[in-house]
């Protein structure tokens, strides 16, 4: 890690890492029902599909996709409208695949703000969480 970095922001992101583990280790993506994966970083929001058992993604969607990017409206890159247009994009995406349910992984994050905003645009984009 960076020297830069403070002892409060490295306890941060280890507190993150450890919860991700807790759930990781009762959560595994099946083909029949895939893992809807969520990393946000400061300036970008990803959402992947994944069927664990293969370890194939399925399907993805971020703030990076320049397919994405130009949905987006000035710099909604990393708040929660550009969560909300990776939310939608992603459950599209997985439902060209044939997918309808899958189980939501939060990656450690708070189920708050641009987590949610992904989860409810995948919801209204008919995927079922």
């Amino acid at each position: 890690m960076p020297e830069s970095m403070t002892k409060k922001n490295k306890q941060k992101r280890w507190r993150r890492k450890r919860a991700h583990f807790r759930v990781r280790n009762r959560m595994r993506g099946t083909q029949e029902r895939p893992r809807l994966a969520v990393y946000k970083s400061a300036r970008h929001i990803y959402a992947q599909v994944i069927d664990d058992n293969a370890g194939r993604t399925l399907a993805q969607a971020s703030t990076v996709d320049p397919e994405v990017a130009k949905q987006m409206e000035g710099d909604a890159r990393g708040n929660v409208a550009g969560a909300k247009l990776v939310g939608a994009t992603v459950a599209e995406r997985a439902k060209a695949e044939g997918i309808e349910r899958v189980v939501f992984d939060r990656g450690g994050f708070i189920y708050h703000g641009k987590v949610k905003a992904v989860a409810d645009a995948a919801r209204e984009a008919g995927l079922k969480l």
